[in-house]
């Protein structure tokens, strides 16, 4: 009796079972150390405590406490107070909640977007599959940030909605590049053509056959698209086009940077800068763990 360990051995002899087992067990292990676990850990916990938000606030975020301006972290307001008399400790919770919700809104936009366009070029006939990619290299020629700025001082206030959308459909033309790159590769394959010989629709060609192949390669793009369109957020907020003053972001928080240099209030920077930049940092390198175990994937083809 034989069996095959991770490594392509075989191994023999009565307790080969036993042998397999142990090496299951250290190729899982292998596995679980390569994995970012604390940029995991940490980004979970951010992000159930944002969720937590009505049960670790100790104030109404929304309250200005005009007898506790600007104070510094202390027993009462843990992270301090800022110019308007708000508590930082509160509106970070609430305030993660909105950036990290325009950041998975964004997300699913650019990828909605950015599949179905890639799709289409990819799988159209080749004039037509030029075309489309010479608008998108158009397109993205023009700086992602000087669009935004374009379309929203021409619109009214934003909402967190809105302001999604907005930086969902500016921001999808790379995953659009990469998804079309990628069905031009798998589109002669022979599940594929078997298919649409055999009358399928575009649609069910796509979802059946087209994305499920390459779906892992476009995973760090998408991923690291929750944190470009965090950071988009926080750095129209604090240009002043992003959300109004009474919704809590960790962008809205940073727009008062300027006052707080100048008043010497250093929190009202660092705290909400602190959560914000450990989520990006967390997020980006479950991105970059995702890039590197699709480069390791042998292909297909």
């Amino acid at each position: 009796m034989a069996g095959e360990d991770g490594n392509g051995f075989m191994i023999v002899g009565a307790n080969y079972r036993r042998h397999e087992v142990m090496a299951k067990r250290d190729g899982v292990w292998r596995r679980l150390r390569k994995m970012p676990l604390f940029s995991i850990a940490l980004l979970v916990v951010i992000i159930l405590g944002c969720l937590m938000a009505r049960f670790l606030a100790n104030h109404d975020p929304g309250k200005f406490y005009l007898s506790n301006l600007s104070q510094p972290p202390n027993s009462e307001f843990f992270f301090g107070t800022d110019s308007l008399g708000r508590d930082i400790y509160s509106i970070i919770w609430y305030g993660g909640r909105v950036s990290i919700f325009i950041g998975l809104l964004a997300t699913c936009v650019i990828t909605i977007i950015g599949v179905t366009y890639g799709c289409i070029s990819g799988m159209a006939p080749e004039f037509l599959d030029n075309m489309m990619m010479r608008a998108v290299e158009l397109a993205q020629s023009i700086p992602v940030l000087l669009t935004v700025l374009l379309i929203v001082s021409i619109m009214d206030t934003q909402n967190v909605v809105t302001l999604s959308l907005l930086i969902g459909s500016v921001s999808w033309f790379s995953l659009a590049r990469i998804v079309r790159g990628e069905v031009r590769q798998i589109r002669r394959s022979e599940y594929v053509l078997a298919s649409r010989c055999m009358g399928a629709s575009f649609m069910r060609v796509a979802l059946k056959h087209l994305i499920p192949n390459f779906v892992s390669a476009i995973m760090f793009v998408v991923i690291s698209s929750v944190s470009t369109s965090m950071s988009m957020e926080s750095t129209l907020s604090f240009l002043g086009f992003g959300l109004p003053a009474e919704v809590p972001s960790w962008g809205n928080m940073l727009s008062l940077a300027d006052r707080a240099l100048l008043m010497n209030t250093w929190w009202v920077i660092v705290v909400p800068g602190l959560f914000l930049v450990m989520t990006l940092l967390s997020i980006t390198a479950i991105g970059y763990y995702f890039r590197s175990e699709t480069n390791k994937r042998p292909s297909n083809l």
